[in-house]
């Protein structure tokens, strides 16, 4: 089978539109439909091809009205299609401060940033609004984040990480999401961040 080709014209596909609307958040198969005004089985049709090319994974069950709905989420190879150009700034910037400083203190920068940017958009109100706040954040930066409850262990997740490009070359980089979500979340963050291949989120909540 051939695999997805990614030309100008891909987003005005309904493959496209999926994707697009997947970067948002993540939603269910009734959802899409809905949205796109397609049925059940033409959509899952395209989520299967999609899942193929790594475009889009499920994200787990959402409980339904009779019964549960699998949800999707956009796969590791999604955010090669959201190119930022300043990835590549980024990079070449933080390869000059390494080489001018320790690591500790690279560190400790990288903190500085999350909890700056922790500040400018924490939300009063409850624990669990505050976590919600913090997953529409990093959804808005780019990645595909979630709360997943399981064991008594709260952890905020995402299939594709917002700093994909930047995380690859400088692991330290995890330390500014780290810092943000725990100065919007006011609870201790612990980042158990998987870098291996395309790197995914994974952030431990108290």
């Amino acid at each position: 089978m051939s695999k997805t080709k990614f030309d100008k014209r891909f987003f005005e596909s309904t493959r496209g539109r999926i994707v697009s609307m997947l970067h948002d958040s993540h939603k269910t198969v009734n959802e899409l439909a809905e949205a796109l005004g397609l049925s059940d089985n033409a959509v899952r049709a395209h989520l299967l091809t999609l899942e193929r090319d790594g475009l889009v994974a499920q994200a787990g069950v959402v409980k339904g009205f009779r019964k549960p709905h699998f949800a999707y989420e956009l796969g590791p190879e999604a955010q090669k299609l959201f190119p930022r150009s300043y990835d590549v700034l980024f990079n070449r910037f933080v390869d000059a401060i390494k080489s001018a400083m320790s690591s500790e203190t690279l560190k400790s920068v990288m903190a500085t940033v999350g909890v700056k940017l922790g500040k400018q958009n924490a939300v009063e109100g409850s624990l669990d609004e505050k976590l919600a706040n913090a997953v529409d954040v990093l959804r808005e930066l780019g990645g595909a984040a979630k709360i997943v409850r399981e064991d008594g262990l709260t952890e905020i997740k995402s299939g594709s990480c917002p700093f994909a490009e930047a995380v690859a070359e400088h692991p330290e980089v995890c330390q500014v999401a780290e810092s943000m979500i725990g100065e919007m979340v006011g609870v201790k963050v612990v980042e158990r961040c998987d870098r291996t291949a395309s790197p995914k989120c994974c952030f431990e909540i108290g």
